[in-house]
C-alpha cells in the first residue's frame, strides 16, 4: 500500500513539472511557476484593456509654485511626473527600473528631488538626489542599508532619515543633506524601539517624534536636535493609547496631532507645550481622523475622517477661532493632503470606486475642485464600471461585519458565483476604492466580489481593532464563516461557487478559511500570504519582528507558541478540499519567501495540485506591470476553471 501511495505521488509531481515546463510565450522571465497552464490568448484579450488602465497620485506642490509633482505608470514601473496646470502634460522627471517614491524639496526654487527606490521588492530603499538643473541623478545612501524619510526642515536644508546601517535592525535616526552624498549624522539610537520624525519645527530646533508600539499603543516625544535629547510628552489619560499623525504650530508653541485617548476613535488634538494642557478640536465626528495638515504660515489646519470608509474633509484655524467647517467632495477616499505655497488652496488624491484615482486641488475661498489628472481607462466606457453596495452580516457571536458588495450591471439568468476579497493588516481597512481587477471579475467574469471588512480592521473603533488580536485571531476567521451564512441566504448568488482571495495577512486568511471551511470553498488564491507564525516570526526582516509580536503575539512564549501551532494552515492542509493558487516575490522581507514555499509543498505532498506563481524580482507584492499582468492572467484562469465562469 505505501508502495503505491508512494508512486502515484511520484507520478502527480513528475507530472506537475512537466507541466509547469511548458513553454509559454506571455510568462515574464523572471516569473517561476508549477501547475499553471499557459495563458489563453483570450483572456490576455479580455484583460488587456483593464490592465492598462492608470491612475494619479498627487506627490506635492512644487515649492515655486508652479504646478505639483504626481505618480503615474506609463512603462513598467511607476514613476514622477511634474504637471504645471490642471490638465496639462504629463512631463516625467524619474526614469527608474524600479518604482519611485519621491518629493521636491520644500523651500528650494531649482525643482531638485528627493527620490526612493528599492531593488526588486527588497525594501531597502536607497535616496537619491535627482538635480532638475544639471540632469543629473546622484545616490545619497550607501546602497545596502534601509532608509525611510520622515520630516524635513522647511528651508528643505536637512531630512531625518530612519536607517538601519548599524546593526541592521533599528532604525535609527539620523539627519541627512539631501544634497550630499552619504552625509548622515546620527541623532538617536532607538535600541529595540520604532520611532519616527513627524515634523520639524519652523525654526530648526525640535522635532516631534511618535514611538509605534501597535496599533493600538504609542508614544510622542519631543528632540531637541542641537544637544541631541528627547523630551517625552504627557499623556491625557491612563493607560494605553494610539497616535498616528504629529505636526508642529507654526510658532512652534503646540502640536496638533490625532489620538485615541478617551475615545473609540482617532480624535484630532491640540497639546500646548507650555501648559502641557490638550484641547479637542473634532469632538462629535466619531470617526477616525485619518490626516491632518498645518500650514506654516497661517496655522489653519486640513482634516480628514473617515467615515465608514468615504472621506470628509475639514478645514479649521485656531487663529481666528472659526468654527471648522466642511467641503463637500464626490463620494470616495482621498489622501495625502498638502496646501499650496500660497495656502489658497489643497492638493490630494481622490480615489472612487468606479474610477481611477487623480489628483486634485481645493480652493478654499469657494470650495472649488480641480481635477489636475485625466488618466486613461484603457479604452473602456467608464460607464460601465460599478460602484459597491454597503452590507452587513452577522458573525458567530451575533456582531455586525461591515463589507462591500460589487455585482455585475447585466442581468443574469442565475446565480452569482462570488469571490471573497480579504484585505491584509491586519491593522487596515477596506475602503471602496477603484480596482480594475475588481471591474474585470464584475464586468468580464461575471462573478460578484465582496470585500469585507472582519474583526479587527481598522476605522471601526478600537474595541473593534482588538478583537483578533494574539489568542483571538481565528474569530476574525470565523468572520468569513458568518459571510458564507450570509451568501447562503442571498436568492441571486451561489453558495456552492465561492472562491476566497487576499494578500500578506489577507493571505493567511485565505489559507485558513480554507482549513475551516473547506467543504464550502471551491478555490483559493493566497498572495504573499502568512502560512505558519511561528515561521513567520522567525525569519521575517528583523527591523519588523518586534512590531508583529505586539500584534499576533509572542512566538517565543509556551502558550502563545501552542495557539499558533493549532491554528497554523501548514498544520492543517488535511483539511483542505479547495484548488488553491500561491502568488510571492522571493525577496518579500515582510512575509518570507519560505511561507509560499512550505505551504505548496506540503498540499503538494498530499498528492493534490498546487498553482504556484514565484517572481524573482519582486517582493511583498508584484509592482512590476509585466509580472502583475502575468499574475490577473493566472488568478483569471484560475477562477474560469474552478467557478465555472465564462
Amino acid at each position: 500500500m505505501k508502495l503505491r501511495m508512494s508512486m502515484t505521488l511520484i507520478c502527480v509531481v513528475a507530472g506537475s513539472l512537466a507541466f509547469a515546463d511548458d513553454t509559454d510565450p506571455r510568462k515574464p522571465a523572471a516569473i517561476r511557476t508549477q501547475d499553471v497552464p499557459v495563458v489563453s490568448a483570450e483572456v490576455v484579450a479580455k484583460l488587456s484593456q483593464y490592465q492598462n488602465t492608470r491612475a494619479a497620485a498627487f506627490r506635492g506642490w512644487a515649492p515655486d509654485g508652479n504646478g505639483m509633482l504626481i505618480s503615474t505608470r506609463f512603462g513598467n514601473a511607476a514613476q514622477l511626473h511634474r504637471v504645471t496646470q490642471p490638465g496639462g502634460r504629463r512631463e516625467q522627471v524619474t526614469f527608474f527600473d524600479e518604482p519611485v517614491v519621491g518629493r521636491f524639496i520644500p523651500g528650494v526654487s531649482d525643482g531638485a528631488l528627493l527620490l526612493s527606490v528599492d531593488r526588486g521588492g527588497n525594501e531597502n530603499a536607497q535616496l537619491w538626489l535627482s538635480d532638475q538643473q544639471k540632469f543629473q541623478t546622484r545616490l545619497l545612501s550607501d546602497g545596502k542599508s534601509r532608509n525611510l524619510v520622515g520630516a524635513w526642515r522647511t528651508d528643505g536644508s536637512a531630512v531625518i532619515v530612519a536607517n538601519n546601517r548599524r546593526n541592521g535592525k533599528d532604525m535609527d535616526l539620523y539627519r541627512v543633506d539631501p544634497r550630499k552624498t552619504d552625509s548622515f549624522e546620527l541623532l538617536m539610537e532607538v535600541n529595540g524601539q520604532t520611532w519616527e520624525a513627524d515634523d520639524w519645527s519652523r525654526d530648526g530646533k525640535w522635532l516631534v517624534l511618535r514611538r509605534y508600539v501597535s496599533a493600538n499603543e504609542s508614544y510622542a516625544a519631543l528632540f531637541d536636535v542641537e544637544k541631541k535629547e528627547r523630551l517625552d510628552l504627557p499623556l491625557p489619560a491612563e493607560g494605553k493609547m494610539a497616535i498616528g499623525q504629529l505636526a508642529f504650530s507654526p510658532d512652534g508653541k503646540a502640536i496638533y496631532l490625532t489620538s485615541d485617548a478617551g475615545s473609540e476613535f482617532l480624535r484630532l488634538a491640540r497639546l500646548d507645550l507650555a501648559t502641557r494642557q490638550w484641547s479637542w478640536v473634532s469632538d462629535g465626528l466619531n470617526w477616525d481622523v485619518d490626516e491632518l495638515s498645518v500650514h506654516r504660515d497661517t496655522g489653519t489646519i486640513a482634516f480628514l475622517i473617515n467615515d465608514d470608509g468615504m472621506s470628509r474633509l475639514f478645514l479649521w484655524n485656531p487663529a481666528t477661532g472659526k468654527r471648522r467647517s466642511e467641503f463637500q467632495l464626490p463620494l470616495g477616499v482621498v489622501s495625502g493632503l498638502e496646501f499650496s505655497p500660497n495656502g489658497t488652496s489643497l492638493g490630494f488624491t481622490l480615489a472612487r470606486p468606479e474610477t481611477p484615482a487623480e489628483a486634485y486641488s481645493l480652493r478654499f475661498s469657494d470650495g472649488e475642485l480641480t481635477r489636475w489628472t485625466f488618466s486613461e481607462v484603457g479604452g473602456l466606457d467608464p460607464a460601465t464600471f460599478v460602484a459597491p453596495t454597503r452590507i452587513e452580516f452577522t458573525s458567530f457571536d451575533g456582531r455586525q461585519i461591515p463589507a462591500y458588495l460589487y455585482k455585475p450591471r447585466a442581468a443574469t439568468s442565475g446565480k452569482l458565483p462570488v469571490l471573497i476579497s480579504i484585505h491584509g493588516g491586519p491593522e487596515s481597512q477596506y475602503r471602496p476604492l477603484f480596482s480594475a481587477a475588481t471591474q474585470f471579475y464584475v464586468n468580464e467574469l461575471g462573478i460578484a466580489v465582496l470585500h469585507p471588512n472582519v474583526r479587527g480592521s481598522a476605522g471601526y473603533g478600537k474595541t473593534y481593532l482588538q478583537l483578533d488580536n494574539a489568542e483571538k485571531r481565528e474569530d476574525s476567521v470565523k468572520d468569513i464563516g458568518g459571510l458564507l451564512d450570509w451568501i447562503k441566504q442571498q436568492p441571486d448568488l451561489d453558495a456552492s461557487r465561492i472562491a476566497v482571495i487576499g494578500g500578506s495577512y489577507g493571505g493567511y486568511m485565505v489559507l485558513a478559511t480554507l482549513t475551516n471551511f473547506g467543504d464550502r470553498i471551491k478555490a483559493g488564491i493566497d498572495i504573499v500570504g502568512i502560512a505558519n507564525f511561528i515561521t513567520f516570526l522567525e525569519k521575517t526582516a528583523p527591523y519588523r519582528v518586534d512590531l508583529r509580536r505586539a500584534e499576533y503575539g509572542d512566538e517565543r512564549k509556551p502558550e502563545m507558541r501552542a495557539v499558533f501551532d493549532k491554528i497554523a494552515p501548514l498544520n492543517n492542509t488535511d483539511k483542505i478540499r479547495s484548488e488553491l493558487l500561491v502568488i510571492h516575490g522571493r525577496n518579500d522581507p515582510r512575509v518570507p519567501f519560505f511561507e509560499a514555499e512550505q505551504i505548496a509543498a506540503k498540499v503538494r505532498a498530499s498528492g493534490r495540485s498546487v498553482w504556484t506563481v514565484f517572481a524573482d524580482n519582486e517582493g511583498h507584492g508584484f509592482a512590476k506591470k509585466e509580472n502583475a499582468d502575468y499574475q490577473r492572467a493566472v488568478e483569471a484562469m484560475f477562477l474560469r476553471q474552478h467557478l465555472g465562469v465564462k
